[in-house]
C-alpha cells in the first residue's frame, strides 16, 4: 500500500511537472517566436534599404556611363570633322603655292582669297585650341569612367564576400546545433535507463527486506528526494534539447527565407540543410 501510494504520488508529481514544463516551453516559444519575427522584420527592412541604396548607385553609374559614351561619340565626330577641315585648309595652302606667274595673273583674285585665308587660318587656330580642350575633357571623362568601373567592381566583390560569409556561418551553426542535439539525446536516454534500473532494484530491495515502518518511511523520503532530483535533471535536459531543436529549426527557416529574398534557390548551395527533429514529436 505504501509503495502504491508513493507510486501514485510520484505519478501525480510527474504529471504536474510535465504540465508545468509544457506550459513554460509554450511561453518561451511564444516569446522567442515574437522576438524572431521582430528580428526578421528588422533584418528584412535593413536588407531592403541596402539593396535599394546599391540599386540606386548602380543605376546612377550606368546612366553616367551612357552619358559619357554619348559625349565621347560626339567628340569623335567633332574630331573627324575638324580633321577634315584641316585637310581642306592644307589643300588650300597647297593651292596658294602655285607658280608665281599664275599668281601674278590672278593677283586680284588671290588678294581676295588671302583675306579669306587669314580668316580661315585664325579659325583653324581656334579650332586647334578647342581640339586640345576637347581632348583634355575626353581624358578626364575616361579617367572618371575607369574610377566608376573600379568602384562598381569593388561593390560586387563586397556583395560576393558577404554572401560567402553568410553561407559559412550558417554551416557552422548547423553543425554545432546537430552535435549538441545528439549529445543531449544520448544523455537523456542514459538517465532514463538508469532511473528505470534503479526503480527495479528498489522494488526488489523493498520486496526482499523486512523494514520497520519508521525505517521504511525514512527510506521512502530519501527515495522521493532522489527521484525528484533525477526528474529535475531529466526535465532540464528535455528543456535544453527542445530549445536547441527549436533554435535549429528556426535558424533553418530564417536561412531559407533569406535565400528566397536574395532570389537564390537551395539547389545552388551545393548542400541540402537538414532539419533537426524535436524530442517527443
Amino acid at each position: 500500500e505504501i509503495e502504491a501510494k508513493y507510486t501514485k504520488k510520484m505519478q501525480m508529481l510527474r504529471d504536474e511537472l510535465d504540465l508545468r514544463r509544457k506550459t513554460e516551453i509554450h511561453e518561451v516559444e511564444e516569446r522567442k517566436n515574437s522576438h524572431i519575427s521582430e528580428l526578421m522584420r528588422s533584418h528584412e527592412k535593413a536588407f531592403s534599404d541596402i539593396k535599394n541604396y546599391y540599386n540606386d548607385i548602380t543605376l546612377k553609374n550606368l546612366a553616367l556611363i551612357n552619358l559619357l559614351q554619348e559625349q565621347m561619340e560626339d567628340m569623335k565626330k567633332r574630331e573627324n570633322h575638324l580633321e577634315k577641315e584641316k585637310a581642306d585648309v592644307l589643300l588650300q595652302n597647297k593651292q596658294l603655292k602655285e607658280p608665281l606667274q599664275q599668281a601674278q595673273e590672278q593677283l586680284s583674285e588671290l588678294r581676295k582669297k588671302l583675306a579669306h585665308y587669314d580668316k580661315d587660318k585664325e579659325a583653324l587656330m581656334n579650332t586647334k585650341a578647342r581640339l586640345k580642350v576637347t581632348q583634355k575633357e575626353l581624358k578626364d571623362l575616361q579617367w572618371e569612367h575607369e574610377v566608376l568601373e573600379q568602384r562598381f567592381s569593388k561593390v560586387q566583390a563586397e556583395r560576393d564576400e558577404l554572401y560567402q560569409k553568410f553561407t559559412k556561418a550558417i554551416n557552422e551553426v548547423q553543425q554545432k546545433t546537430g552535435f549538441k542535439n545528439v549529445l543531449l539525446e544520448r544523455k537523456l536516454k542514459g538517465l532514463l535507463s538508469v532511473l528505470e534500473k534503479k526503480e527495479v532494484e528498489l522494488s526488489e530491495v523493498f520486496a526482499a527486506s523486512n523494514l520497520d515502518p519508521g525505517a521504511l518511511s525514512l527510506v521512502s523520503h530519501k527515495l522521493e528526494d532522489v527521484l525528484n532530483s533525477k526528474n529535475a535533471t531529466i526535465e532540464d535536459l528535455q528543456l535544453q534539447l527542445a530549445r536547441a531543436c527549436k533554435a535549429h529549426n528556426d535558424m533553418l527557416q530564417t536561412f531559407e527565407a533569406k535565400l528566397a529574398a536574395f532570389g537564390i534557390p537551395l539547389d545552388n548551395l551545393g548542400f541540402q540543410p537538414l532539419a533537426s527533429p524535436v524530442l517527443g514529436s
